[in-house]
């Protein structure tokens, strides 16, 4: 008797198929990978369920590792479940049945395979061929999903929504302007090109090349995977955009912005401390729990944009406006519309979209602030106050150095760069050389 190891090994070594006629009644679930979130230090596998012939339940079957664990990469061990995910599902959809012995089914592989193999030799005796079956094709919405079900496992809540959100307004305009178009392997790079373009007239340039990454990124899984032969996508050219830019506020407008606050709106002023002392973005603080917080040592951990989690030190002068949150509960949201330290669910996006509004209500609209000014004009602000406060006992280098230590930049490079985008770094009066020009 065959078990379920063999079969899958057998077929892994010999096809790279997949089988998705989801039309057929199944006796099984789709097989699914547990990824153990991402830790590379526990197990993953494949698991499915498989209808009982006694009771007529589904009941879930011993899981399948074959050797994906022995990669180092989540890539890597992805790539390998993927492709005996895949297996798996052929096997079921050709008839495996973890109940039965599966001799009829392993010996059709064989028969199958060596077709294949012998189809490789030239052979006049057109009678004696037997032709080789076309592989299902997938629908443009079952490939999609597909590929988001396999980024779901890379990548954070907030960007798979962002995928989820492209990818319906594109299937929303093909299902308008292309309607013709069923299967994923009848896209091509003009369809795309005519959506993006249609982004662009409707949007911005920006916006365009947002969608053209983001569709790439999803095509390439699909690439990855065999479904699609080459990444249209990509090949189409990034248009240029000019990025938006938060102008600092000038000395008076803050100092005005923070006395408003400490008397109308406390709890909207701490988050702005946080972004202003701390250098923290506002989605950052919105993430923040009050276990974050370490009381003892004058600690704060986040999860930032670059890296999984960083710790920073709390100055002083951010330190003296927290509130005692001994008594909180460590698991609460730290800033809530009402308090600090409360339970609030709903998505980070939705709680900084929150705070951006309000920011928006309490101060933008009552100071007459343009587009131009937001919450990370304050992170920029006090950037740049640290780096001219530096420059006057320190070389440009020397302050830089030390000012990648506050702000949590990866590189000098990435600083430097910052650092020009908010014009941090002005020159001296240069009143003398134009004098000594017309002299």
């Amino acid at each position: 008797m065959l078990n379920f190891k063999e079969l899958i090994t057998f077929e892994y070594e010999n096809e790279y198929e997949s089988a998705y006629d989801l039309s057929v009644k199944r006796n099984f679930s789709i097989p699914k990978i547990y990824s153990a979130n991402g830790d590379l230090k526990k197990r993953w596998y494949i698991y499915f369920s498989f209808r009982d012939p006694k009771n007529g339940k589904l009941v879930r079957q011993t899981p399948f590792y074959g050797n994906a664990n022995k990669y180092k990469t989540k890539e890597d061990r992805m790539s390998v479940l993927v492709t005996y995910r895949k297996v798996l599902l052929k096997l079921l959809e050709q008839g495996y049945d973890p109940y039965s012995d599966n001799l009829e089914l392993h010996q059709s592989l064989q028969r199958k395979n060596n077709v294949a193999v012998s189809s490789e030799v030239p052979n006049n005796d057109s009678n004696n061929s037997t032709p080789i079956p076309n592989k299902p094709r997938m629908t443009v919405k079952e490939a999609f999903d597909f590929g988001i079900e396999l980024k779901e496992k890379l990548v954070s809540p907030t960007t798979k929504r962002d995928y989820e959100s492209k990818i319906k307004n594109f299937l929303e305009w093909l299902s308008i302007n292309q309607p013709e178009i069923k299967y994923i392997n009848e896209l091509n790079k003009q369809v795309f090109t005519r959506f993006l373009n249609d982004v662009l007239i409707r949007n911005s340039a920006r916006t365009r090349n947002n969608y053209k990454t983001d569709l790439s990124s999803v095509v390439q899984v699909l690439v990855d995977n065999e479904i699609l032969d080459q990444n249209f996508v990509k090949k189409i050219p990034q248009l240029k955009s000019n990025p938006e830019r938060n102008k600092t506020y000038s000395q008076d407008i803050q100092e005005e912005i923070f006395e408003y606050l400490e008397v109308n709106d406390p709890i909207l002023l701490l988050y702005i401390k946080f972004i202003s002392y701390n250098f923290l973005r506002p989605i950052e603080v919105c993430r923040l729990k009050v276990k974050d917080i370490d009381p003892k040592n004058k600690r704060i951990r986040f999860k930032a944009k670059n890296s999984p989690w960083k710790t920073k030190i709390i100055p002083e002068l951010l330190w003296a406006d927290i509130p005692d949150l001994t008594e909180l509960d460590m698991e609460a949201v730290l800033f809530t519309p009402e308090k600090i330290g409360g339970k609030w669910d709903t998505a980070v996006a939705n709680r900084r979209d929150y705070f951006t509004k309000r920011f928006k209500r309490v101060i933008k609209d009552r100071f007459g602030l343009g587009m131009d000014y937001g919450l990370y004009s304050f992170r920029h602000t006090y950037i740049t106050k640290v780096y001219r406060a530096l420059r006057k006992n320190c070389s440009p280098f020397e302050a830089k150095s030390q000012l990648m230590l506050i702000t949590g930049h990866s590189s000098m490079a990435a600083l430097e760069k910052y650092l020009r985008d908010i014009d941090a770094e002005l020159p001296e009066d240069y009143s003398t050389m134009l004098k000594n020009v017309h002299e």
